[in-house]
């Protein structure tokens, strides 16, 4: 079996229906990502699936339509090619992830044995 990118239009009513469908497809071997657009309904799934079991496995739940199946290697070239016309950040002023800023905490447990007076049972 090989990668598959297959996408597929769900016709959700609400959140506890999403969770379901997306806990649903996460249970299938092989898949490798998983993700949601609400806009649109459509689930976009990645990875080695049984595509059959997995449709019927959401048609319990809400009416599923198989929109496309494709390699997912098409998709991300199609990515890059659309993301390249942005512009490039200035890197002075990213401060996230600075090791001169973190905080660091100490705990320091205090033992039983090094306080008598301290009784566990009253």
């Amino acid at each position: 079996m090989e990668k598959k990118k297959i996408v597929l239009k769900l016709e959700l009513h609400n959140e506890k229906t999403k969770q379901k469908a997306m806990k649903n497809v996460c249970s299938n071997l092989g898949v490798e990502s998983v993700s949601m657009d609400m806009k649109e309904k459509k689930l976009t799934v990645v990875g080695e699936v049984d595509i059959t079991n997995m449709v019927e496995q959401l048609r319990k739940l809400c009416h599923t339509d198989l929109v496309s199946v494709g390699s997912p290697v098409e998709s991300a070239e199609k990515k890059k090619k659309k993301e390249e016309p942005k512009e490039k950040k200035d890197s002075n002023h990213e401060s996230y992830g600075n090791p001169a800023y973190t905080t660091i905490y100490y705990y320091d447990p205090v033992y039983v044995e090094e306080y008598p007076s301290h009784c566990i049972i009253c």
